[in-house]
């Protein structure tokens, strides 16, 4: 069972409390490609130092404010699919798996839907080529209840996966997102086989408010069966360290570990 922290909420040196995750008992961290954690040209020999200097296993999660996928706006598209490029080839020496979300539909996306959707299946399909020249694997996310968001159910997700088509493409699993749209049950029946990594969090099936595994209403013993003989990593999303902490000891409990 490996486990890994990620964290958004955490920007005051983004970088130097990742040298505190092994101590904590994480066998890796989740790069977030936001704000101050975004990795550039002057801060990628940081985090590289990290993969270096300890045992933890690097991922990245490709960038997403103000960024989509499934933009009608030509010049709005390329900058996504461009930035997100970028972030792989800065985290090719030390990762090989990096998360993307799907794309929304803007209001114009909204009025023409098909073609949103082609242009989230084409932006998806770049960023697998690119990855697969790096030598990584591109992990699609599902999202949480906000309506104009691609991905928030099973069918979409596998809609997505059916059309990029790529070898190197698989299924994130985000527990708490499903859980907001009240279907992971059925992500977990339909997808449990094409997931290649888990994102942990709970809440109380309304927002998403990233809390502690039970501090919420997710059934986290439906998920822990599920999840048997998971191959793949778990990463706790969290606010803090603290709380990061409590769901990798709750997760190892409910799994039958220490």
């Amino acid at each position: 069972m490996v486990i890994s922290f990620s964290s958004s909420a955490l920007i005051k040196g983004p970088f130097d409390w990742a040298y505190q995750l092994e101590d904590l008992g994480y066998t890796g961290w989740e790069i977030v490609n936001e704000g101050r954690q975004k990795l550039t040209a002057d801060n990628v020999s940081d985090a590289k130092k990290i993969a270096e200097t300890t045992s933890l296993h690097i991922t990245l999660h490709l960038p997403y404010s103000d960024l989509n996928l499934a933009s009608m706006n030509q010049p709005i598209w390329e900058e996504t699919v461009r930035q997100m490029k970028a972030c792989l080839t800065l985290g090719a020496d030390f990762a090989t798996l990096a998360v993307v979300h799907p794309g929304h539909l803007s209001p114009l996306g909204a009025q023409l839907p098909d073609a949103a959707w082609e242009q989230n299946v084409l932006g998806i399909q770049q960023i697998c080529d690119h990855a697969a020249d790096l030598s990584m694997t591109i992990g699609v996310e599902n999202m949480v209840n906000m309506p104009a968001l691609l991905g928030r159910v099973p069918s979409e997700i596998i809609g997505i996966m059916d059309n990029v088509d790529r070898e190197n493409l698989g299924f994130v699993l985000d527990v708490g997102h499903a859980h907001t749209n009240g279907n992971l049950d059925q992500f977990l029946a339909q997808l449990r086989p094409r997931i290649i990594h888990a994102h942990i969090h709970d809440n109380h099936g309304e927002r998403d408010e990233h809390l502690p595994v039970g501090f919420g209403t997710v059934d986290w013993n439906m998920v822990v069966s599920a999840f048997d003989g998971f191959s793949g990593r778990f990463v706790t999303e969290a606010r803090s360290l603290a709380e990061g902490q409590r769901s990798m000891t709750r997760l190892k409990k409910l799994m039958g570990g220490a």
